[in-house]
Order: C-alpha cells, then sequence, then structure tokens
C-alpha cells in the first residue's frame, strides 16, 4: 500500500490571496518510507508576511530564482498519483494545493483522499497539545532540528508520529489479529475497534481452543532430521527439553 506524507509552507493564512513556497513529500509503502521524496520550493510572486517568514524563515530572495508552481505542477502530480495523502490539518494544506492546481487548470484533490492526522491525534487525545511538536514530544520523536518549519523536515516528522498514531512500532505484530498497540485496531480515520486484548480484559473468551487438535504435517523423517540438528548443539539447550 503507498501512502504520500505531505506538507506544505505557504506566503500566509489566506487561501484566497497566499501562496504555496515549499512542497515537501514522503513515500510510504506499507506505513513504511521507501527513501523516495519529492521537495520543490516555489516562487510566489507575491510578498510573504512577515509572520509567515518568523516561522518558516523563507524570504522573497531566496525564491527568487526558484520556478513557479505551474512549472512544477506536472511532476508534483505524477509523484501523488491517485494514493492517499496523509497530512497534519489536511484542510489547510488541501486548500492551498487547490487553490494552486485550480488556478492553471488543473483538477482539484477530493477531501477524501486524506488521512488528517491532527484529527486522529484528536480523537486518541482529547484536551492534549496535539501539534506536530506536541506529537513528537508524546512519542519521544527527535524533532530538535526544527528551528523552523520546513515541508520536508515536517513531512519526515509527520511519518514518524504517524507510524506512532495507527499503532506504533508493534503494529506489524498484531495487526492481523485486530490489534494496534495495546488497545484494538486503528482504520485510515483512526478508529479504533475492541480488539482481542480490550475484549479479555472484559472476560470474554476470545480464543476458543481447537476440540480436537491438528495433526502434524512434519513427516517422521523430517522429525527425525530436525533432533539430529539439535542434538549437535551443546549444553542443556531449552529446546532439547521438549
Amino acid at each position: 500500500m503507498r501512502e504520500i506524507v505531505l506538507d506544505t509552507e505557504t506566503t500566509g493564512l489566506d487561501v484566497r490571496s497566499d501562496r504555496i513556497i515549499e512542497i515537501g513529500c514522503i513515500e510510504l509503502e506499507n506505513h513504511i518510507p521507501t527513501g523516495n521524496t519529492f521537495h520543490r520550493y516555489i516562487n510566489p510572486k507575491c510578498q510573504i508576511a512577515e509572520a509567515a517568514i518568523e516561522v518558516h524563515g523563507i524570504t522573497e530572495d531566496f525564491l527568487a530564482d526558484k520556478p513557479e508552481f505551474s512549472v512544477i505542477a506536472d511532476d508534483l502530480n505524477s509523484f501523488l498519483a491517485s494514493d492517499p495523502l496523509i497530512i497534519h490539518n489536511a484542510a489547510f494544506d488541501l486548500g492551498f494545493l487547490n487553490a494552486e492546481f485550480d488556478r492553471i487548470g488543473y483538477g482539484k484533490l477530493p477531501p477524501g483522499r486524506t488521512v488528517d492526522t491532527l484529527m486522529i491525534a484528536r480523537r486518541k487525545f482529547p484536551g492534549a497539545q496535539n501539534s506536530l511538536d506536541g506529537l513528537c514530544r508524546r512519542f519521544n520523536i527527535d524533532n530538535s532540528s526544527r528551528t523552523f518549519h520546513g515541508a520536508l523536515l515536517d513531512a519526515e516528522l509527520l511519518a514518524d508520529v504517524y507510524l506512532e498514531l495507527i499503532g506504533g512500532r508493534q503494529r506489524g505484530f498484531a495487526w492481523e489479529a485486530g490489534v494496534a498497540g495495546s488497545g484494538g485496531a486503528v482504520d485510515m480515520a483512526g478508529n479504533r475497534d475492541q480488539g482481542p486484548r480490550d475484549k479479555a480484559a472484559l472476560g470474554t473468551k476470545t480464543q476458543p481452543q481447537r476440540p480436537v487438535p491438528l495433526a502434524p504435517r512434519l513427516t517422521e523423517s523430517e522429525s527425525r532430521a530436525h533432533r539430529e540438528f539439535v542434538a549437535q548443539f551443546p549444553g542443556a539447550a531449552i529446546w532439547k527439553k521438549r
């Protein structure tokens, strides 16, 4: 499963008049970064608000020789393909992306294509600090290099945050059994089901015993070969006691 973690920096906060000046994307395969990225600075051909420069540190002088959005649109569209977009506060970035695409006659990206990590975090941790920095602190993700916001750096941090939000590093161990971390599976919208551990805590038997054990699939010659192999190990290894 391919997903794209995406972040933007802009000239300001008004989607009607402000423009995108940086885009950073991280490709995930089965929730793991592949190392494939998309990163561009963009000349907005307009003034950057001082408040925005204080956040991301990107100036008009720095962007003077950078391409306009229309120049990078085809490459961006190809990289995004039709895969889900993982975005923190998706309405903001998607609004700016669609405004840019609309100006050059491209079709808009549908809201249903996004996975909003801010919404997932708010459902999981209501009332908590769910900014990207706040979530990095919660999950012990090193964000010490984030002196300014940067689209690619923030996308990299968000990829780590996203992994934790959908179950963390334990996710792969028990996903097929419906467990994510310690409390059930989390779907693309961040909803959590009652996984086996939750049901066990309620006293519900979730794994009935098979009344008649399955017959062993190993042949006698395979079993004998295994015993001979184990016998080569010195000492009282625990597997010799079986």
